[in-house]
């Protein structure tokens, strides 16, 4: 293997236009102070920070307040339950949590924002009022707690995940913060995340949209509304976290489970940007590229993180000012700063050393009807489908043991590939989702829906 496929380090280019990246967001985002991180193959490797106070700025210890990326910690939390069987996406929260009066939502749908739920509580503004002021669940939901049917869009809603963190109360029969705690933080080494700030920390600060003056933010402990933006952490944790929901950890997440949440489970919303959303992430193209991550604001404080599994990067970026500093589209900017700086070196190919001739023999070009598809096995084992030299439904299958394949992406995700057999076991052709694919355009010796004209290919006489 060549020596720069194992090198981390960034190169000096990619570590200025870093720098100077986060150095305009402060400027123009006349932001009091801001904090970033990149991540890469798994390795923490570039950090920087930009302050308007003489002397030393903050560093990736610092904690600054990350809002509402507190909602992936809480998912993460959920998942986990899920995994251990003890709840399903598919249930009704009155199953696991009774007597919300919005019971009829599903676990699932709250994950998602699809349940329906207002976008905030009744009464004040929450994030600058103290939890006490909202002691029981039916303070958070009011006397109208749905904005839209459960199910038919999405709709961010923040009392959605104070339902979930009670969720895992009720399941756990412990404190949401302690679960989380024993059960992500730890594990995880995540020691500079906490429900409440510890020192060293940024204070939250208001800047004048007209003026270059500013006053501090209130600070307050959000109650039940903690599982939705309580939490705060430090640029390197965070960068820890984001490697986490990239690669998975089989102490609280396996691989499987963590890229689940990263694929859409809710429409996207349009508006100055089109996110989509999975199970506790927002999802977001940048640069041509697919990110999954989360953003998040509190009075005083502004967060983003974003990832990009098809590179191995992920960036982090904290600032403490209300708003005027974009940290999500920053952080996306930095991935792609590293990312289209300095490509990812390609695995090497390997050849598959465990092929079966049952596998190859569905190798080579289909036709379904007249569109030319073709197959190729991989070498990690799986089956890749796709048109040939035109756009379509393309997928990637897994081998089940008996003897099918599950699509496992796109249009055929969920759906099973099988070879139907000759009476001489040759492959007559393979059925997917009811659609026969052929070896021939129109194989007259398949069993082709609508059959075949027994005149069969012709001109135009």
């Amino acid at each position: 293997m060549d020596a720069l496929d194992e090198d981390l380090e960034l190169l000096p280019s990619t570590r200025r236009a870093l720098r100077h990246r986060i150095a305009v967001a402060q400027s123009e985002g006349r932001a009091p102070s801001v904090v970033a991180a990149v991540s890469r193959g798994g390795e923490l490797v570039w950090e920087g920070s930009r302050t308007s106070v003489e002397g030393h700025g903050p560093d990736g210890n610092v904690q600054y307040r990350i809002g509402s990326i507190s909602k992936t910690f809480t998912a993460v939390l959920v998942m986990r339950l899920r995994d251990e069987g003890l709840l399903a996406l598919g249930d009704p929260l009155e199953k696991h949590l009774p007597g919300t009066g919005v019971g009829e939502m599903t676990v699932g749908q709250l994950l998602a924002h699809t349940g329906g739920l207002a976008a905030e509580t009744p009464g004040e503004w929450w994030e600058r009022t103290p939890g006490s002021s909202r002691p029981e669940l039916a303070d958070v939901l009011g006397e109208q707690p749905f904005a839209f049917e459960p199910g038919r869009r999405f709709h961010y809603s923040n009392p959605g995940y104070t339902l979930l963190g009670s969720l895992v109360e009720a399941v756990r029969g412990r404190p949401w913060e302690e679960v989380l705690r024993e059960e992500l933080l730890e594990p995880l080494g995540l020691e500079r995340t906490s429900a409440q700030p510890q020192a060293p920390h940024a204070g939250g600060w208001a800047v004048h949209p007209w003026a270059d003056v500013m006053m501090p933010e209130p600070l307050e402990d959000l109650g039940l509304m903690a599982p939705a933006g309580q939490l705060w952490s430090t640029t390197r944790d965070l960068s820890a976290f984001a490697r986490f929901l990239m690669h998975g950890d089989e102490r609280v997440l396996g691989a499987r489970t963590v890229r689940e949440m990263a694929t859409s489970a809710a429409p996207p919303e349009r508006g100055l940007a089109e996110f989509g959303y999975g199970l506790g992430l927002q999802l977001t193209e940048s640069g041509g590229r697919r990110l999954a991550g989360h953003s998040g604001s509190l009075p005083g404080f502004v967060a983003g993180l974003w990832t990009s599994e098809a590179d191995d990067v992920a960036a982090v970026v904290l600032a403490n000012c209300t708003s005027g500093l974009p940290a999500a589209t920053v952080a996306a900017d930095l991935v792609g700063i590293v990312a289209d700086g300095e490509p990812r070196f390609p695995a090497p190919w390997k050849p598959f050393t465990e092929a079966e001739p049952v596998a190859l023999e569905l190798c080579g070009p289909w036709y379904w009807g007249t569109a030319a598809h073709v197959v190729r096995l991989v070498s990690d084992g799986r089956l890749e489908m796709g048109p040939v030299g035109a756009l379509g439904r393309s997928a990637a299958f897994r081998a089940q043991p008996d003897g099918t394949w599950l699509g496992l992406s796109g249009y055929y995700a969920g759906e099973t590939l099988r070879a139907v057999r000759r009476p001489d076991g040759t492959v007559s052709h393979l059925d997917l989702a009811s659609f026969v694919f052929t070896r021939e355009p129109y194989d007259p010796q398949a069993p082709v829906p609508g059959g075949v004209d027994p005149e069969g290919w012709r001109g135009i006489g």
